[in-house]
């Protein structure tokens, strides 16, 4: 992607403007040093060159003063010993010549104003310094000194060359050392970039890369024309791979996956992993869409076969979601919102499929995210209620107990189905939390029936999947238990078939552990799934409930009246009591008590109804026929 390269110009632009600066802060600095070696050369030959002059011009007041021409040519021999000094000259009050020494240079005889006024003059090559002769407080005369300054130039040259030594050293140390830190910054960019861009455990374009792609992709798109088509992955059943074989192989089957999306994709497909089991596939064209149904088959094709994890083998499948850019979105957010939503549909039509996004996914989408959202302020404000259905013994017409059965009426909604708002629940996880509340309920009624002196009255409650893979239920349900002051055998859990078969080994454990307490436990929606008779002998159990599905065409019809007496026998062989769904009318009732069914559950017996409406309940069953007479 074009974007990734900016961190890397960036850097070199950074190292070259770190470079310059550098450069001309030693550049600038140098100047500074050289300029201000000069002042200090050009002060100390003028202090020196005035010491000089006023020692000369003290020592001169006598022979200025008797004009002796010979004490003056003396005083000024001794400027020998100053090389530097080219010339000096002593003149009378009156300007007049009295002693000259002359090293090099040219004479000054003819002093200008400059020679006779005390101070100094500076030019390109000399100095000139004039000293006063005094006696008595008057002028007697003059001294001149004149130096030649090239010495000096020659000391500022070679300073100056020796500074552009250690400049030049300076740049080429910094320049290394720039180039270096260069260097490193760009590995370490390279790095995050990478870091910031791949999936640590696949390898894989991961979501940053991924959103970078469609936010570059999508413009082209628009303006070049084509399509886009995203596929959402989501594994199937992957959780449980991850809680039974641990996070380090959940690793290895997500790489594995990884491997046949890659080998089954073209080179030109972007492959990504945006999540903990989700991939995305994007699909450039510069047609409109074709390619995408083609591409998710192969993919559920090929994610379909088994996989070899360690010493295990995985079956794993793949639920896939496509959306159209532009028919289906025209921006990031949309695109990958409707293929997630199409995802979901894959999901609901039983997995290991693909489905293409319509409009009215939607629509479902929002309704089910509006469901999510209400059914949190629910269970955040106590608006969900629980309804008990009475169990009837065939046999002597007593109640036996309760199912507790969850409702909820929503303000905005209205009466809401279990039907549509569990699976809403299971999905979101919220499904936990509402567990725990109808425990928890269930328990408090049951104590308040107590309190009422109807006894020890018996509920069951059921459980999700997700609560039996919760290590914390069988803690939570004592806990509870214990708090409203309620004997393990009042209460009782139903689980269906495809919960107790989807991780059997815990499950035993489990139900093993709730039995041991004296807890209840039944099968609930019996001959729906997929139990076998050597799985119903490792589940201590209590009873079984036959599904509804097999007692609303009985008495009449072959097929569920032998399904429903098989069960009865099964039930039996095993010493498991049954309870039959559903029943509505007095010949099922009839059936399935001639058939040796010990228990019904249905509305031709009684409706579900809030448990304050349970005493007058069992109050009117003494007034009333129960069974047939």
């Amino acid at each position: 992607m074009q974007n990734r390269q900016q961190p890397n110009e960036l850097g070199k632009k950074s190292a070259k403007a770190s470079l310059l600066t550098i450069s001309v802060a030693l550049i600038f600095a140098s100047i500074l040093l050289v300029s201000y070696q000069f002042v200090s050369l050009r002060n100390a030959i003028i202090e020196d060159v005035t010491v000089q002059s006023r020692i000369i011009a003290e020592n001169t007041v006598a022979a200025v003063m008797f004009n002796d021409e010979k004490a003056g040519d003396e005083i000024l021999g001794s400027l020998r010993a100053s090389p530097a000094v080219c010339s000096a000259v002593i003149f009378n009050a009156h300007g007049k010549l009295l002693a000259e020494y002359l090293h090099h240079g040219q004479h000054m005889d003819n002093p200008d104003a400059e020679l006779l006024q005390q101070g100094y003059v500076i030019d390109t090559h000399h100095l000139t310094v004039a000293q006063n002769v005094m006696a008595d407080g008057e002028v007697v005369g003059t001294v001149s000194v004149r130096v030649d300054l090239d010495q000096m130039y020659e000391r500022l040259l070679t300073s100056a060359l020796i500074t552009l030594s250690i400049v030049i050293a300076s740049l080429g140390f910094a320049y290394l050392l720039v180039t270096r830190m260069r260097r490193v910054v760009s590995e370490t960019e390279a790095h995050l970039t990478y870091l910031a861009h791949v999936d640590s455990v696949t390898g894989l374009p991961n979501r940053h890369a991924f959103n970078e792609h469609l936010a570059y992709a999508l413009p082209k798109i628009k303006r070049f024309g084509g399509s886009i088509e995203l596929l959402l992955l989501d594994l199937d059943n992957f959780k449980v791979v991850n809680d039974t074989l641990g996070h380090n192989n959940g690793d290895q089957l997500l790489k594995a996956v990884a491997d046949r999306l890659t080998t089954t994709l073209r080179d030109t497909d972007v492959i990504a992993r945006i999540g903990g089991d989700e991939f995305a596939v994007i699909l450039e064209s510069r047609y409109p869409k074709a390619r995408g149904a083609r591409v998710a088959t192969k993919i559920v094709s090929a994610l379909s076969a088994p996989y070899i994890v360690g010493q295990h083998e995985i079956y794993v499948t793949g639920s896939v979601g496509i959306a159209s850019y532009p028919a289906d979105g025209v921006d990031l957010p949309t695109l990958t919102r409707n293929a997630d939503t199409a995802m979901y549909q894959a999901k609901a039509r039983g997995k290991n499929t693909f489905a293409e996004f319509e409009q009215a996914m939607d629509h479902n989408a929002q309704k089910r995210l509006l469901l999510e959202n209400n059914l949190r302020r629910a269970l955040e404000r106590d608006g969900l209620s629980l309804h008990y259905q009475p169990k009837l013994n065939l046999k002597d017409g007593n109640v036996t107990g309760f199912e507790a059965l969850l409702r909820w009426t929503d303000p905005e909604l209205g009466v809401i189905s279990p039907a549509e708002f569990i699976p809403v629940a299971e999905e979101c996880g919220l499904i936990v939390q509402i567990g725990h509340w109808v425990l928890n309920t269930a328990c408090r009624d049951m104590a308040a029936l107590r309190e009422l002196g109807l006894g020890r009255v018996k509920v069951a409650v059921n459980l999700s999947v997700r609560q039996t893979r919760s290590e914390r239920l069988l803690s939570d349900i004592l806990a509870l238990l214990q708090e409203w002051h309620v004997l393990p055998e009042q209460l009782g859990l139903e689980i269906t078939e495809s919960v107790l078969m989807e991780n059997i080994e815990s499950n035993v454990s489990l139900l093993n552990q709730l039995r041991a307490h004296g807890i209840r436990l039944s099968i609930d929606d019996f001959g729906t799934g997929y139990s076998s008779m050597a799985y119903l002998k490792r589940f201590h159990i209590d009873e079984l409930k036959i599904d509804r599905a097999f007692v609303k065409d009985i008495p009449g019809d072959g097929e569920d009246e032998a399904i429903v007496t098989a069960i009865l026998a099964l039930a039996h062989s095993l010493g498991l009591s049954v309870v039959a769904e559903g029943v509505e009318t007095a010949e099922q009732q009839a059936f399935l008590h001639s058939a040796g069914c010990e228990q019904i559950q249905g509305y031709h017996f009684a409706r579900p109804m809030p448990v304050q409406d349970i005493p007058a309940f069992l109050a009117s069953l003494s007034s009333r026929e129960v069974l047939p007479a």
